[in-house]
């Protein structure tokens, strides 16, 4: 690990000094807090400071890919890097914090130094620890509780450990952090029950009497944590167990269901303290469900039970307009006229080029092997199908980058068209995933406004359609 570190954080020593060599008694007494780092292989040419969905500042990089940020102003607690990808770092005034980060390899490459950075290596070294669990988790899912127990006891443990080593070698450690961190240990260690829960759900003879005992030390009001990956992450494992325990335990369970998801938000409301935890939580359940639902009744009855149970204005009118432009794209209803640009830089409106049923499918240049992936799943249901048109649109913002991508890869031309306003598109599309699939028919009627290409029933979809 350290010598890792070392290897990440040494092009950052010349920049160190740069950027904090300037620093006065004067500053320190005011507590300027510093932020800089190097972004190897950008994506962008900025990033992003939140606190929480609250966008502080933009900051871009220099023509080494450098950034530096200083403030005054700021309090301590958890905060987020965004570029591309993001991630959750803890500041206190007066830190001198260098961030490292590669993008090819994004939360692995993730290293700090300066004054701040040994808190933030225990942070990330605990996430990557965390995700690393999980993936190989389902294997103790066929063992005993009291089994289960023991082995995720264990690794609790090797966390602890390192957060008591963390504690001998640093003073007057905040006491923010230490929350923070006994958050990410618990908080992962209750998911991995509550992942245990949901897997052995029709056996509940598995589960030992004190099994769930942990629940009762659930803190449903910590308004710090509220987008900490750990905490949020256990919340919502936990009020979908809340909710499946209410069905018979062999019954099987549509996670995108309006019954399903009316519970859950009943739940969160009647049970989460925080007025700020419960309108994430609202928030958070009611995007998942409008971005999946397909009933524009149960939709609005969805709203409006939401819009009871929310109290934060912002939230409201963002999810409002989720739901608008959700409405919109069920079946029978037209698909939105959204403008598009052709390879041959003409612009064009899409129900103008829809001639016959029609498969429209999105992409960006940024994953090549996601594009390729869905242009090739494209190609064999055309030759399944070919009574259906498929039309792809691609969702990034440089027009030659993405005619030059068409070219190189020999695709259709014809069929090829890029959003010409992507910010309008986004909210009457609702373009929630790059696997997102509207299928419309020959007069541009929306047959299914959210579905997917990969999805088991797709060619049922078409061949269901075809036979109307």
């Amino acid at each position: 690990m350290i010598v890792r570190l070392f290897k990440k954080i040494l092009p950052l020593l010349f920049f160190a000094i740069l950027l904090f060599s300037c620093k006065n008694k004067e500053e320190n007494a005011v507590k300027t807090t510093y932020i800089g780092g190097q972004i190897v292989n950008p994506t962008l040419d900025y990033i992003i400071f939140s606190k929480g969905n609250q966008i502080l500042d933009t900051v871009k990089l220099d023509g080494n890919n450098f950034f530096h940020y200083r403030t005054e102003k700021i309090k301590a607690g958890l905060y987020f890097l965004k570029h591309g990808e993001s991630q959750v770092f803890f500041i206190e005034p007066g830190d001198s914090l260098l961030i490292h980060i590669n993008t090819i390899d994004f939360d692995e490459s993730l290293a700090y130094s300066g004054r701040g950075g040994a808190k933030n290596n225990l942070l990330i070294d605990l996430y990557l620890q965390n995700e690393t669990e999980n993936k190989n988790l389902p294997k103790w899912y066929a063992l005993s509780s009291t089994e289960f127990d023991h082995k995720i006891d264990s690794l609790k443990k090797i966390k602890i450990n390192k957060y008591e080593e963390y504690l001998d070698k640093n003073n007057e450690v905040a006491e923010g952090f230490k929350n923070v961190v006994l958050a990410n240990i618990n908080y992962d260690y209750y998911s991995k029950k509550e992942m245990y829960g949901a897997a052995n759900r029709s056996n509940p003879e598995k589960f030992d009497k004190h099994f769930f005992d942990y629940r009762k030390k659930i803190d449903f009001d910590q308004n710090e944590l509220k987008y900490y990956y750990p905490y949020y992450r256990f919340m919502n494992r936990y009020f979908e167990n809340m909710v499946c325990s209410k069905y018979a335990n062999k019954t099987p369970i549509n996670r995108n269901s309006f019954e399903y998801n009316y519970r859950k938000i009943e739940l969160i409301d009647s049970i989460v303290t925080s007025d700020s935890l419960k309108n994430s939580l609202l928030r958070y359940n009611a995007m998942w469900y409008l971005l999946n639902a397909k009933n524009a009744e149960e939709e609005t009855k969805f709203f409006e039970a939401y819009s009871r149970m929310n109290t934060d204005k912002k939230n409201l009118e963002e999810v409002r307009k989720v739901f608008d432009a959700s409405v919109k794209l069920t079946a029978g209803n037209p698909v939105p006229n959204v403008a598009l640009v052709s390879t041959d830089n003409v612009v064009k409106d899409l129900q103008s080029i829809i001639k016959a049923p029609t498969v429209v499918y999105f992409w960006t240049s940024q994953s090549t092997s996601l594009y390729k992936n869905i242009h090739n799943r494209a190609a064999e249901l055309k030759s399944k199908y070919p009574e259906y048109d498929f039309i792809a649109i691609n969702t990034d913002t440089h027009f030659k980058k993405w005619r030059e991508t068409v070219k190189k890869a020999k695709y259709n031309p014809e069929t090829e068209f890029q959003l010409e306003n992507l910010a309008d598109a986004e909210k009457k599309l609702v373009l929630n995933a790059m696997n997102k699939v509207i299928i419309v028919d020959e007069n541009g009627i929306i047959l299914e406004g959210k579905t997917n290409m990969f999805h088991t029933n797709f060619e049922e979809l078409l061949l269901g359609y075809l036979n109307k």
